[in-house]
């Protein structure tokens, strides 16, 4: 059975936050992406991931991407890499130097090489961090590093294949059975992207709808994958995180798009999902 979210459903995903919370206590994300020709993806998806209320945000990019990173934004903690790329070697440095206390590590977004990949993923799950991949990072080759870890995966149709090489049909309702069936047997939670976007973790189902023909602006990907690292520092259920960020950001874009019309751009939704985010917004005393 497909669920529609909700304003209402979401409402029940977002935890509230506590009134005497201190920095850090709201979220810590990690952002490893970028590269020489991507350098906004990063970026991207560290604001969004501050939008959703994410007390920190660090960039892990390459060094070759690190000042115009850094300029981008003074809210954004940089961690250059130690190669140009994720390479094995600048993932093994990366995975001695992760801050304490990160709840979740998005990974893919921009990347040019991810060899490095398998051996980051396996030090973020022994620290206990969530991890998000996107983009880049979704490779068949790491199917099998997912198990056993509570991953989300972010793919739209072609990277959907590329990882599982199996085409997701039109119909919402196969689509939808081969999107569970897929995480069941990897063991994560997958946001397939679309006109509809479908969440499963091979048990719960949900689905996304709302027109937003403006989201095809690039770099969109790269703010949901922010949007849903931020929710899953708030709520572990992988389904619930994913289906909370897919919302949040499908009504950024279509608020922007009511305000702009035809041309937003990935950053014009990042200042509409405050917007959306106040209307969860609750205090815990």
């Amino acid at each position: 059975m497909i669920q529609e979210i909700t304003s209402d459903m979401v409402a029940g995903f977002v935890p509230p936050r506590n009134i005497n919370s201190r920095k850090g206590q709201n979220g810590k994300v990690l952002v490893v992406g970028g590269s020489r020709i991507y350098h906004g993806a990063p970026i991207l998806s560290s604001l969004a991931a501050l939008r959703v209320g994410v007390d920190l945000a660090y960039a892990a990019v390459p060094k070759n991407i690190v000042d115009a990173v850094r300029a981008a934004s003074p809210d954004i903690i940089i961690m250059p890499l130690a190669d140009q790329k994720l390479t094995k070697g600048a993932a093994i440095k990366l995975s001695k130097t992760i801050p304490l206390g990160i709840d979740v590590a998005v990974i893919g977004m921009g990347v040019e090489f991810v060899e490095g990949l398998p051996v980051l993923m396996r030090r973020l799950s022994n620290m206990n961090i969530r991890i998000v991949l996107d983009a880049g990072a979704l490779r068949n080759d790491i199917v099998g590093e997912i198990h056993g870890t509570n991953c989300i995966l972010t793919p739209h149709a072609g990277e959907f294949y590329r990882l599982f090489k199996e085409t997701p049909p039109d119909d919402t309702a196969e689509r939808a059975s081969i999107v569970s069936r897929m995480a069941s047997e990897c063991g994560a939670t997958i946001l397939l992207k679309g006109t509809t976007d479908i969440i499963s973790d091979g048990i719960q189902t949900l689905q996304n709808t709302g027109s937003a023909p403006a989201m095809t602006a690039g770099g969109t990907g790269d703010v949901l994958a922010g949007v849903t690292a931020g929710m899953f520092t708030k709520n572990r259920n992988g389904v619930e995180a994913a289906g909370a960020a897919a919302y949040i950001n499908k009504q950024a874009g279509m608020l922007a798009q009511y305000d702009l019309g035809l041309h937003i751009t990935a950053s014009d939704m990042i200042q509409h999902i405050p917007k959306i985010m106040k209307g969860f917004d609750r205090v815990h005393h």
